[in-house]
């Protein structure tokens, strides 16, 4: 029988002083995480001085969701470039790396898990959605993630990936479909479409970017190297998160009334209500 630490696995093999040489090396690859690590710092001290006249209970609910986005990537980040959340992988037969070695940063997944569904909760806060339906497109975004995660880190079968692959995107199509077609109703309703409509399209074309990233990368048909894809990821991140959560946070504080009197679908509405007879 052989012993217990012959069969781990290629991911943790390397050390990770070795992963950060290899980052530290690839001044591109490198400079992808240390320029998000210092706009997602810039985007923590934004957005907590952009927050501190909230007064409403939905507008803080808003606020504190935006703020985790920028506060759980810089730590995801942080994460990466110390190593402690990237490896290598031994791709499988039938990629067209097999049998190398890839770098693979799969604490991007575990980021996209925790702070995609806050862009998901905020906005459904600013839509007023019912409680079933935001429960329904955050868990379709974790297991969007989490499947993503396993079309990554799968070294058995290079099939398997894309079957992942096919899963994670199919979860996708369910929380496009929220974004696309229920939503705007909801938001209509409540009298916010006009900046749900800007963060929906913000929100749809840049997600859409991610599995494209993916296929073209390391982990998919390895046209993108691990460098370029890497910006590829860190550019759509900056977009998708903090412009994101910036005209959203600057329009719910010029707008709190209007975002407090749409509490309606989730249990605001005493406060809505108090508001609209004032």
């Amino acid at each position: 029988m052989p012993p217990i630490a012959t069969v781990a696995t290629p991911l943790f093999q390397a050390s990770q002083s070795e992963v950060v040489r290899t980052v530290r090396d690839d001044t591109l690859l490198s400079s992808s995480l240390w320029v998000n690590i210092a706009l997602a710092g810039v985007a923590i001290l934004l957005f907590v001085y952009m927050g501190r006249s909230i007064e409403s209970s939905r507008a803080k609910l808003i606020w504190v969701a935006t703020l985790l986005v920028p506060l759980v990537s810089i730590s995801s980040y942080v994460g990466l470039a110390s190593g402690l959340t990237i490896g290598f992988l031994e791709m499988p037969a039938g990629h067209a790396l097999a049998g190398q070695e890839v770098l693979s940063p799969w604490g991007r997944y575990l980021t996209w898990t925790l702070s995609t569904p806050m862009i998901l909760l905020a906005l459904g806060l600013l839509a007023d959605t019912d409680l079933a339906t935001l429960f329904t497109v955050i868990t379709m975004d974790v297991a969007m993630c989490v499947t993503g995660l396993a079309a990554a880190l799968i070294t058995s079968s290079y099939a398997l990936r894309w079957v992942f692959f096919g899963i994670s995107s199919a979860f996708f199509l369910a929380v496009l479909y929220v974004l696309l077609v229920e939503w705007p109703d909801h938001a209509a309703a409540a009298g916010t479409n006009e900046i749900f409509g800007t963060l929906k399209l913000l929100t749809v074309v840049l997600w859409l970017g991610y599995p494209l990233f993916w296929a073209l990368g390391p982990s998919g048909i390895a046209v993108l190297g691990p460098a370029l894809t890497s910006w590829g990821y860190s550019a759509l991140d900056i977009v998708a998160k903090y412009v994101f959560a910036y005209l959203l946070l600057s329009w719910v504080a010029d707008n709190e009334g209007a975002v407090a009197n749409a509490g309606v679908r989730l249990g605001g509405g005493a406060e809505g209500t108090a508001a609209v007879d004032d």
